[in-house]
């Protein structure tokens, strides 16, 4: 395995072979990758078995992977349960309650970039866990191990953190990775206003960076390349020629361009981005299912075999904005369309807070009444696979009764 890892000639193989690479640049070689690999190869399981589940997923004709965003480890253990397939990582959630500086922040990349494989790393041993637990009892049925889509924002500065925030997030565990095309000093969440972008070039180079960082790892992560060009305000500099027809001539007092936004830049810049990266995603503002379908046939029309990715996100004001109707067949109107990645970014953040008050608010008024019926609500979901309301169980006290158990039978050690 060492020579075959270290053979640049057959990865340039693989590389021209494998029907996964079909329409991915690579602007480096392959003996480049082979120069930045250690002379042993760590295998990365749950990063390469995620990447090469979530590839699958995603090809598959006859569905949508469907995700939410997870902002705990058992968040995402009741996701799987649930008959979700893919669990997503969102930047927005780590900012506002799970970062490793311990505070709220905005979705601005205020919080330490190691928060993020902190989390995904938190995730997959609550899965692991989940899977041990029911292991003990004999029951294999539910698949814990799926694959995580992280967020990775902006990259948290230039190409090298780019390279280096992805390791950490394969040596985590995850299967796939977004980076959006905002300035990384000035990033905010894609339904903020103000929004700088980066050259298009520059964001390229970002996209080339995750992809060798994970050649170097040898492991296929499924990249997202992501667009916030749609309702962007500024460019940070007009170095490139691809976008100096979107400039209107006007600065700012730090020296960025003003740009015209909306649909026509969202589409330039995603088809520069599309050779580089495997997946594609444009924010939008609200849930347009008109651009949707124009921004899927205009890739679609270079790139016919290209899979998009849309965010069903909260910040939308869904009730307001489309029909019932609408609403209901959204989602499976865009599959038709080739969105193949569908989540809701921050539904962790919510859901978590809207249950938490409801609960908060019902004991306040009926004291144990409340905690009460609380149980009954989770008894009643037990025949669809909820089995937290056994809390002990739930975090492994029977997997270690059952290390001990071991222990004690191994009793007598010879000295």
């Amino acid at each position: 395995m060492g020579n075959v890892y270290l053979d640049s000639k057959k990865l340039a193989e693989h590389w021209t072979s494998s029907p996964r690479w079909n329409g991915v640049t690579r602007p480096y070689r392959s003996d480049d990758v082979i120069s930045l690999r250690n002379s042993i190869e760590i295998q990365h399981t749950l990063s390469k078995e995620g990447s090469e589940r979530l590839w699958r997923l995603l090809n598959d004709e006859e569905s949508i992977v469907s995700a939410l965003g997870a902002v705990t480890g058992n968040q995402a253990v009741q996701m799987v349960r649930a008959g979700l397939k893919s669990i997503y990582l969102s930047g927005w959630q780590i900012a506002a309650d799970a970062n490793s500086q311990n505070t709220t922040y905005p979705d601005q990349s205020l919080y330490p970039s190691n928060s993020g494989p902190i989390l995904a790393k938190r995730i997959n041993n609550a899965l692991l866990r989940a899977e041990q637990v029911e292991r003990i009892d004999g029951n294999e049925s539910t698949d814990y191990i799926v694959p995580i889509v992280a967020d990775g924002e902006s990259g948290f500065g230039g190409a090298l953190n780019v390279f280096e925030l992805t390791k950490q997030y394969i040596e985590s565990g995850i299967a796939g990775i977004n980076y959006e095309d905002q300035h990384s000093t000035e990033k905010k969440c894609g339904h903020m206003g103000g929004k700088v972008i980066i050259p298009t070039k520059q964001h390229i180079k970002n996209l080339v960076s995750a992809r060798l960082a994970s050649d170097v790892l040898n492991v296929p992560i499924v990249l997202i390349g992501r667009t916030d060009a749609f309702s962007a305000l500024y460019l940070s500099s007009d170095i490139d020629e691809s976008d100096k027809n979107f400039i209107t001539g006007e600065r700012t007092d730090e020296g960025f361009y003003q740009i015209s936004n909306g649909e026509d830049i969202a589409i330039s810049r995603a088809l520069s981005f599309a050779p580089y990266c495997d997946v594609l995603w444009c924010e939008t503002p609200t849930p347009d299912i008109n651009f949707a379908k124009k921004f899927a046939e205009s890739v679609h029309e270079k790139y016919p075999k290209k899979i998009l990715a849309y965010n069903c996100s909260p910040s939308f004001d869904w009730n307001n904005e489309l029909t019932k109707d609408e609403i209901a067949s959204f989602q499976k109107n865009l599959g038709e369309l080739g969105y193949k990645f569908q989540f809701i970014s921050i539904a962790g953040f919510h859901s978590l807070n809207t249950a938490m008050f409801e609960l908060a608010q019902n004991y306040r008024e009926n004291q144990m009444t409340a905690y009460a019926e609380l149980q009954e609500k989770q008894e009643s979901l037990e025949k669809y696979g909820f089995t937290s309301k056994k809390h002990q169980r739930e975090v492994g006290s029977e997997y270690y009764e059952k290390v001990s158990s071991i222990l004690s039978q191994s009793a007598q050690y010879k000295t």
